[in-house]
């Protein structure tokens, strides 16, 4: 295990990275609004250092997520290009086309298809199902799907989930994601895929984009991650040999900060409880 190192801003480390792999949801935006001192920090490492490549567990392709994060006001200058769950699972779904698929989402999650040539049914004829989150977020839990779910486990049909996360925070309000709808369909005995992070093909897509970007071979220990969430973020970079900052102030603020200050004796519990490990530390991303 690795006691993350507390740092004051992401410009203590620009010297020791080419370039950023950074998580969206709870270090930039929080769904309603922007962090504007996170989106100056990301710009100013793309003007004086390298590289931030957007790695969303979102459940759609990065194109259909660009409006999305105009609408926030995360600037253009805070990033050079954005991978998603949604990207790298459209390979999964492809491989069962035409299906037919129960897909399990709200209806803005459609652009994940587009294109893959899947039918869609009830869950009585699927094939598979498909997962980007509850139907609706805003009223809906995991126990609302118990039912369907269990008997599609019994047939043994395999779910493809697009969003791994197990909850995130719009606003301040705790909601659903994908993963938890996965995380159920497991314990009911069924079979699971996912792509996202914490998986390796999102970060193959990724790495690809930053080699790109580069324009040279990339070294791993000059790739920095950055995340809030330990199950995907944390886990994804330790999984991939990668050196995270972890942005305590996100989906475990309450766990890891404390007047608005880094609790490093908190997080470094609650790391060691996860079985996981961080290079850095920050309350909030700035510069």
């Amino acid at each position: 295990m690795t006691t993350p190192v507390p740092v004051s801003g992401l410009s203590e480390l620009a010297g020791r990275y080419d370039l950023l792999l950074c998580d969206v949801w709870g270090v930039i935006h929080n769904g309603r609004r922007s962090f504007p001192a996170a989106c100056e920090a990301l710009a100013r490492w793309q003007a004086e250092v390298g590289p931030v490549v957007l790695i969303s567990n979102a459940p759609r392709p990065s194109s259909a997520i660009h409006p999305q994060l105009d609408a926030l006001k995360v600037p253009r200058a805070a990033w050079s290009t954005l991978v998603t769950s949604g990207d790298a699972t459209r390979a999964l779904l492809a491989e069962r086309a035409p299906g037919p698929a129960w897909a399990i989402g709200p209806e803005r999650d459609a652009p994940l298809y587009d294109g893959l040539g899947l039918s869609f049914s009830g869950p009585d004829e699927a094939k598979f199902i498909t997962v980007t989150g509850p139907y609706d977020d805003t009223v809906e839990t995991p126990e609302d799907y118990r039912e369907r779910l269990a008997a599609a486990a019994a047939r043994g049909l395999t779910l493809v989930c697009a969003n791994p996360d197990i909850v995130v925070k719009r606003g301040e309000t705790l909601i659903y994601c994908g993963g938890a709808l996965a995380e159920l369909y497991e314990a009911l005995g069924g079979p699971v895929l996912m792509a996202g992070k914490p998986f390796g093909p999102i970060y193959d897509l990724a790495l690809a984009e930053a080699k790109t970007l580069l324009g040279r071979p990339l070294d791993p220990a000059r790739v920095l991650c950055v995340g809030d969430g330990i199950a995907t973020d944390v886990k994804g970079a330790n999984a991939q040999g990668l050196d995270l900052l972890f942005v305590a102030a996100g989906i475990h603020g309450a766990d890891a900060v404390n007047g608005g200050a880094l609790d490093a004796a908190a997080l470094e519990s609650l790391l060691s409880m996860e079985g996981a490990s961080a290079a850095w530390a920050i309350a909030d991303l700035v510069w």
